[in-house]
């Protein structure tokens, strides 16, 4: 009790969630602890599965999204992109699954951050709706090809997935590499009729500056129709697309950087909900799976959100890369493997590789880094 009074009393003199993350911590304990209790108690096996092991499962997943959720809020994109192809590379779970869970791991990760953006005034209240319907349908109708895609598929269905999400992941490295064309703050000459009748103009307040600036923003059309194509990406391959808004936001429709950003999470977080339906009627969200990952991903958001101010996040988005280049050349191999064009790579390959990937990408962030500070 004395322990909680003192957070409280924390909490009104800092901006950081103590309480939520004391909260989310203890609950997460409890739960843990109490599940190992009754494992032990009642070591059940399912289908060839003691219930200790799937417990241990469980408590690795949970640790295993907190760090996917720090990385993802570091690096400026959501959770989705990392989790949904690490599991569809590494593991043999069934893709609707991962894809499910994957579009409430991006969506929650989105959510997150949500409701500090908009209570700051960065995120732009009325575009948000807009932006929101037109990638809610995306996202409902790639969910819904991915349902009907995947019914009499099989192998050579999982296989496909598989290497098409290895090369998108690929082109996807190679878009951050090329550093993704960003404009901090585009001057906006013209506004079409479409975006003038809509009033999406705003302002925000720009901390570093101490001043208010207001902005103007352009191709509203353009905005809803790449919106909705990336819905139905995210909703087809479960990863989301905050990727892919901000950009969408920042240099199709002239948004500053700073109001992209933030607008990208509330649009993510609140329309990918619509996604999340059709594999929810397709059996493909089992919750004792995605709890764990969805309770990560909030304790890892907050954590990441606060070590922003303080890591380079250079140095995290370079070696983020280099986990993304490994995960799709598993991608790809796996399958290659699964539609019969080549053998299974060895486990000693792999390792190997990951290494000097690994190794590839530290020895770049620290030149990165060197060469700032010169």
């Amino acid at each position: 009790m004395i322990l909680l009074q003192k957070i409280i009393k924390k909490c009104k003199y800092s901006d950081f969630p103590y309480l939520e993350c004391f909260i989310i911590g203890t609950t997460v304990a409890v739960s843990f602890a109490c599940l190992m209790a009754l494992s032990r108690a009642t070591d059940i096996v399912h289908n060839g599965m003691q219930t200790s092991t799937i417990v241990w499962i469980l408590f690795v997943s949970f640790f295993l999204s907190v760090a996917i959720a720090i990385l993802s809020v570091m690096a400026g994109i959501g959770g989705g992109i990392i989790f949904t192809p690490v599991m569809l590379a590494f593991t043999d779970i069934n893709s609707l699954l991962v894809r499910g869970t994957g579009i409430i791991v991006a969506m929650s990760s989105g959510a997150v951050s949500a409701g500090i953006f908009t209570k700051k005034g960065l995120s732009n209240y009325r575009l948000n709706l807009v932006m929101i319907l037109c990638l809610g349908l995306g996202a409902f109708l790639g969910a819904e090809l991915a349902i009907h895609t995947a019914i009499g598929t099989g192998v050579m269905g999982e296989g496909a997935l598989r290497l098409a999400l290895g090369c998108i992941l690929l082109a996807l490295v190679i878009f951050f590499l090329s550093g993704g064309k960003k404009m901090t703050s585009p001057k906006v000459e013209h506004v079409d009729k479409l975006t003038r009748f809509l009033k999406l103009e705003g302002r925000y307040y720009e901390e570093g500056e101490k001043e208010i600036r207001n902005y103007k923003v352009k191709r509203a059309p353009l905005g809803m129709v790449l919106l909705f194509l990336i819905g139905i990406l995210g909703g087809f391959f479960g990863m989301g697309g905050g990727w892919a808004i901000t950009p969408a936001l920042n240099i199709g429709m002239g948004l500053p950087l700073r109001v992209a950003a933030a607008s990208s999470n509330v649009i993510l977080g609140v329309g990918g909900s619509m996604s999340v339906w059709p594999y929810i009627f397709a059996g493909a969200v089992i919750p004792l799976f995605t709890l764990p990952w969805l309770a990560g991903q909030v304790v890892g958001g907050f954590i990441g959100a606060h070590a922003l101010t303080r890591v380079k996040v250079d140095f995290v988005r370079i070696i983020l890369i280099g986990v993304m280049v490994f995960t799709s050349f598993t991608l790809v191999t796996k399958g290659l493997e699964m539609l019969g064009f080549i053998r299974e790579i060895p486990a000693f390959v792999q390792v190997i590789l990951f290494i000097l990937i690994m190794l590839g990408a530290a020895m770049i962030a620290f030149r990165e880094r060197r060469r700032n500070n010169g």
